[in-house]
């Protein structure tokens, strides 16, 4: 079984090698010096590898890969390859489009009053578009929008703070069921506070 002192102490040879923890999972040591955690499953049967992460510093610890091991475990007893879907993952992220994108096709795309559309651009536009819109969805947190919703709030616009949460919230909606990974920042933003 491994430890933080045994994973320290590993040294680079000649070629990749490997040593075990338990349940399945491994290092890997590459001839460069990197260790990388690793888990071979079988699934539909075929062979597949996941890595999860490189330990050491901007990496993964022991603990944290024990844990993706365990969700990586119930993904196989569910007859999913979690190789694949960490690669789905990273190509969403990669692939993912901006607040900026989505809440214009949410504003051209939603069923809504012409005039609440009338409405909700205008804001979207002042308040939404300079701070969030060429940010990806997933770097937008609650703190975020709940810095812009206080600073709406402090100029005398509580009426305009909700606006804002709710166009945050309605557009979060609807690059979720479009199939974005996403928390939605409005869930954690009470307009009862913008008093």
């Amino acid at each position: 079984m491994l430890t933080d002192t045994k994973l320290r102490n590993l040294k680079p040879r000649d070629k990749l090698y490997k040593v075990n923890d338990r349940e399945g999972l491994y290092v890997a040591v590459t001839p460069a010096g990197f260790i990388s955690f690793r888990y071979n499953y079988s699934i539909n049967g075929r062979q597949e590898t996941i890595t999860f992460g490189r330990y050491g510093v901007g990496g993964i610890t022991l603990a944290e890969a024990r844990e993706q091991l365990n969700d990586a475990k119930k993904m196989v007893a569910a007859g999913k390859s979690p190789a694949k879907e960490k690669a789905r993952d990273k190509a969403r992220v990669k692939d993912a489009e901006t607040f900026g994108a989505w809440a214009e096709k949410w504003l051209r795309g939603y069923q809504m009053a012409d005039s609440t559309r009338d409405m909700r651009r205008p804001i979207y536009e002042r308040e939404l578009k300079p701070k969030f819109s060429n940010q990806k969805l997933v770097e937008i947190t609650h703190e975020d929008l709940r810095a812009l919703t206080d600073a709406i709030v402090e100029r005398g616009a509580p009426a305009t703070a909700v606006h804002v949460r709710e166009i945050v919230m309605q557009v979060f909606r609807w690059a979720v069921e479009r199939g974005q990974k996403v928390e939605n920042p409005a869930e954690l933003v009470r307009p009862s506070c913008f008093c």
